[in-house]
Formats: C-alpha cells, sequence, structure tokens
C-alpha cells in the first residue's frame, strides 16, 4: 500500500496550481473547515443509509449512493431543487448521456453544520483558484461494498469529471484490500498512485489538469465483506452539466 503524499494546509494550494492534485489528511482537513474529528465521525453515520445504485450498467449491485445540488458563493451555500446528475459521454463512457435520480441526502444531514462547513470550504478553495464567482455543487455519498466478491469505485475508468474542482474525501474504509487511487496528469507522462486509508482525508484535484481512478476493491477475508465509503464533491463555475436542449 503507497501512503498518500500529503501536504500541508499552507501549501496544499500551491501544490493545486502546480500539479493538478492534493491530499490533505484529517487534521488538516479539520483545521481549514472547523468540523471537529467528533461532528465528523457522526456524520459519517449517514453512510450506513445510502440506496442501491440502479443505474449501474455492468449489471453490479457493488454501489450505494445519495447525491444533491448546491450552490456556493460567499462562503455561503444555497441547496437547489432536488435535480438528476448528468454527465456528458465525453467525460463518462459508461454512465455518460442520461439522467440518473439518485436518491437524495437527506434533510438532517443537508442540515449539519459540519456537512456545510465542508461545502463552504470547497467554495473557498475554487475561489482561490479561479477567482470568487458562483459555484454550482454537486454531492455524491459513495458506499463501494464488497457483497459480489468485488467492488468498482470508477467503473468507467480513468477519467475527468467535467467540472472544476473535485474532492474525493474518504470516510470509512473497512475490511478490504484494493482501492488505490491512480491520479495521471491528462497530457503528459506523470502519475502517482497511493491509497487513501485515514477517515476524513481529502484528495483535491484540479479536473481541468488531470484524470482519476479507483482501482477495485476484494474483501481482506473470504466470506467476510467490506466496504469503502467516500464523499464526492464537484464544482463548476459555469451552472450544472445538463443535456443539451
Amino acid at each position: 500500500m503507497f501512503l498518500p503524499p500529503f501536504t500541508t494546509a499552507d501549501h496544499y494550494l500551491a501544490a493545486l496550481r502546480e500539479r493538478g492534485y492534493a491530499v490533505l489528511d484529517a487534521a488538516a482537513v479539520r483545521a481549514l473547515t472547523g468540523a471537529s474529528a467528533a461532528d465528523l465521525q457522526e456524520l459519517a453515520r449517514a453512510w450506513d443509509d445510502l440506496a442501491p445504485d440502479e443505474y449501474l450498467k455492468d449489471g453490479g449491485r457493488y454501489r450505494r449512493r445519495r447525491h444533491t445540488s448546491f450552490k456556493a458563493r460567499g462562503g455561503a451555500v444555497q441547496d437547489v431543487p432536488y435535480r438528476p446528475h448528468w454527465q456528458p459521454l465525453a467525460y463518462n463512457a459508461l454512465h455518460g448521456g442520461m439522467q440518473r435520480w439518485f436518491a437524495p441526502v437527506d434533510a438532517a444531514t443537508l442540515a449539519r453544520p459540519d456537512w456545510r462547513a465542508l461545502l463552504a470550504w470547497l467554495a473557498r478553495v475554487a475561489d482561490a483558484l479561479w477567482g470568487a464567482q458562483p459555484w454550482y455543487g454537486e454531492a455524491h455519498p459513495f458506499r463501494i461494498d464488497t457483497t459480489g466478491g468485488i467492488g468498482r469505485p470508477t467503473p468507467e475508468g480513468a477519467h475527468r469529471d467535467g467540472v472544476d474542482l473535485v474532492a474525493v474525501f474518504m470516510v470509512a474504509r473497512e475490511g478490504v484490500k484494493g482501492g488505490e487511487t491512480r491520479v495521471f496528469e491528462q497530457d503528459g507522462p506523470r502519475g502517482e498512485r497511493f491509497t487513501l486509508d485515514e477517515p476524513w482525508s481529502v484528495l483535491l484535484l484540479d479536473d481541468h489538469g488531470v484524470i482519476h481512478e479507483t482501482t477495485p476493491i476484494q474483501p481482506l477475508a473470504e466470506g467476510a465483506p467490506g466496504h469503502r465509503d467516500t464523499l464526492v464533491v464537484t464544482l463548476r463555475a459555469q451552472g450544472f452539466l445538463e443535456p443539451a436542449a
């Protein structure tokens, strides 16, 4: 298992500008967002109540998730009416081109101060990189399990998301092996591989310059399924991705 290339709260923005990604440990996330360890531990309980992903084209039953959209500006986070998740085929050759109406994130989670603090911080990161403006965001709590023997965090393979900023928070990792994160230059030879393991550490990606994927997971012990929980948040300046009219 390759350790993540952690950077510090003082230098992560420079890393994002220079190489297109940065990894922060949980202590740095707490310092930057103001969320406490106890609150984030409590927030993670929401991952026990995710709904099956009914759209997997590979026929798998290994992914549970929810979805919500929001708008952020000037440190304020505003929930928007529930809407489907959509990506063009250019960014997701497996599941793009269709509206996916995932189960919504529950109201109690949306109202939590720690949840909103995470989203507000990411909007500040985007402001620092591209200038203060409205940000259109989507948040996806995921659980990938190994009940069927294998789980695929990114069945579409290495990809971009078609946004500006991507954040992948590690929430929990229980009884699994694999799940290696891989980040590559979009137009160059450089890449890095590592395993996110610490709860509430985060990988930040400038979606313009890098592509990313996570390798499949398997159970550590036969007959003892495990799971990998993440929170993926995306921010885009030019509105939500929508099908062409």
